[in-house]
């Protein structure tokens, strides 16, 4: 993957997206392999907003079917089956457990009938994802964590977990490889009309403050968050936070999926790389989308939710990491001046406005793609073009193609044979798909990059090289944040990080004075 900023100049694109989070990945996707010329544009880094503060995620969402939105969990089952198949090294089952306690707010029937239309609408003929029900010795098993107090028993059900920002990273690298021109750090400056039609884009490269003109027939904006700031689209969007917190591990293989005693909300508490990943808040957000930071509130919420919960109590103390993001929700005279977030539709629209230019509204990662796909069906119709769309029947850039368990296991045996330890070997597995050959073949030449970055985390030296020479990489937290989670998975000293930036300072040619700027822009995330 490499960024060329000059490559935009000079030619006329079938298409411009603008907004380079799991929307606008899919779409340019999506379009360069139906045969468009397509640019695509990120005011920042890829997946630098919401797209890398989910839940990590690839669901139908159960909670939905609460709200009668049986088309919305339809839709995002279909995708999870798909994406399981077409990227097994990127999006993996997880099962998640759902306790019954005496006097909570859903009984075991109601539960029992939920998850049994869940099943069904996932038409997945595989037993495993089956949900089923243990007594409250069995679930305690699982999940040794809980209280046993008032525990009846509870069930487990599948859905699939994914890197939020590795799988938008690897859409544009397969965006790439289709011919797109995908560049990172370029702002849009000013949309260009001719006869009152959006027919182009002024654009500065955030690095140079250099601006250039693109010409394109079709313009769509996926910019998430940035289209409530202005017109037209700032009418058609609702705001809400969503705040995650990584917790020490409590979890083995399962997560689980609770109600806050508070308010009754569902929240997550997931297995992510070797941590707790807990989550989410759903407040209705109307601060600047620029600062998007997790309150103290917010924390005090979350914990709180899981300490009804657990036999061992958290405090602020426990918090290794935290993260917030924005999403965007459908706005509509119904939900203008009432009504929660949680209970707002996540489902998505394509508006179109009188200049023709595109605006993808609301929406979630794991029906994304489909979503994509109906952005390009209606760019392909104004262009008069009829090719369909590829994504649903391919393989994901970066997947093998040859049987997936095989491969991953032989794969971990080469891993094996090379220093690596299991889990850093299953977690590269998950992040490089296919292009952990190469990192392979760097350890072949130096077997010291076999070793783990930090000892409490699953990632070696050789990822961090691979990502940092790779895979478009501008600025340091773009390294450790999105490349490598590491600046929300542990509490690194400023001796540490140094240490981290001069692995890689040579590979970015980065002199002394680039080195400590890049620190400093670290410093949100360092232990003081």
């Amino acid at each position: 993957m490499k960024r060329d900023f000059a490559a935009l100049k000079n030619q006329p694109f079938d298409l411009l997206v603008c907004g380079g989070g799991i929307y606008g990945a899919w779409t340019a996707y999506d379009a360069a392999l139906r045969g468009l010329s397509v640019a695509l544009v990120e005011q920042n880094d890829w997946a630098s907003a919401t797209s890398s503060a989910s839940s990590k995620l690839i669901h139908g969402g159960l909670r939905y079917l609460e709200t009668y939105d049986f088309k919305l969990v339809g839709k995002s089952l279909k995708e999870r089956t798909l994406l399981l198949h077409n990227a097994p090294h990127r999006v993996w089952p997880l099962r998640f457990g759902v306790p019954v306690y005496a006097q909570q707010r859903l009984n075991r029937l109601q539960l029992k009938l939920g998850l049994t239309l869940y099943d069904f609408l996932a038409h997945d003929p595989e037993p495993g994802m089956q949900h089923r029900y243990f007594n409250a010795e069995q679930f305690t098993a699982h999940f040794p964590a809980l209280t046993v107090a008032s525990l009846k028993g509870g069930f487990t059900y599948a859905d699939a977990q994914t890197d939020d920002a590795r799988l938008v990273l690897e859409l544009i690298a397969g965006a790439q490889q289709a011919r797109a021109h995908c560049v990172n750090y370029c702002k849009l400056v000013q949309l260009l009309e001719t006869s009152g039609k959006a027919s182009g884009a002024i654009v500065r490269d955030q690095l140079s403050q250099t601006e250039l003109e693109i010409r394109a027939k079709q313009i769509v904006f996926t910019t998430g968050q940035w289209l409530a700031q202005e017109p037209p689209s700032r009418d058609w969007c609702r705001l809400a936070k969503g705040t995650h917190l990584l917790m020490p591990a409590v979890l083995n293989d399962e997560a689980l999926l609770l109600t806050a005693q508070s308010d009754g909300r569902v929240f997550f508490m997931i297995p992510w790389y070797g941590l707790t990943l807990l989550g989410t808040t759903d407040t209705d957000f109307t601060g600047d989308v620029d600062t998007v930071r997790a309150d103290d509130s917010d924390i005090d919420y979350l914990l709180a939710a899981a300490n009804g919960y657990l036999k061992t109590p958290w405090t602020k103390a426990d918090v290794i990491g935290r993260f917030a993001g924005v999403r965007v929700f459908k706005q509509s005279s119904k939900t203008a001046a009432s009504g929660s977030p949680s209970a707002v539709s996540r489902d998505w629209e394509l508006k179109t406005a009188a200049n023709g230019a595109h605006y993808a509204i609301g929406g979630k990662i794991t029906s994304s793609r489909q979503d994509a796909a109906c952005i390009v069906d209606t760019v392909c119709a104004q262009l008069g073009v009829s090719q369909s769309c590829a994504t649903q029947h391919n393989r994901f850039p970066w997947a093998p193609q040859e049987a997936f368990p095989a491969w991953f296991a032989a794969m971990q045996s080469r891993a094996a044979q090379l220093g690596i330890d299991t889990d850093s070997a299953k977690w590269l597995l998950r992040r490089h798909g296919t292009q952990t050959t190469s990192i392979f073949r760097s350890i072949e030449t130096d077997r010291s990059l076999a070793q783990r970055i930090v000892p409490a985390l699953p990632f070696i030296v050789a990822d961090l090289l691979h990502c940092a020479t790779n895979e478009m990489v501008v600025h340091l937290d773009d390294l450790l944040r999105r490349r490598l989670p590491l600046l929300i998975l542990t509490k690194l000293t400023q001796d540490q990080l140094r240490r981290i930036v001069l692995q890689v300072a040579a590979a970015l040619q980065w002199d002394d004075k680039r080195v400590q700027d890049e620190m400093e822009r670290c410093t949100p995330w360092i232990t003081p």
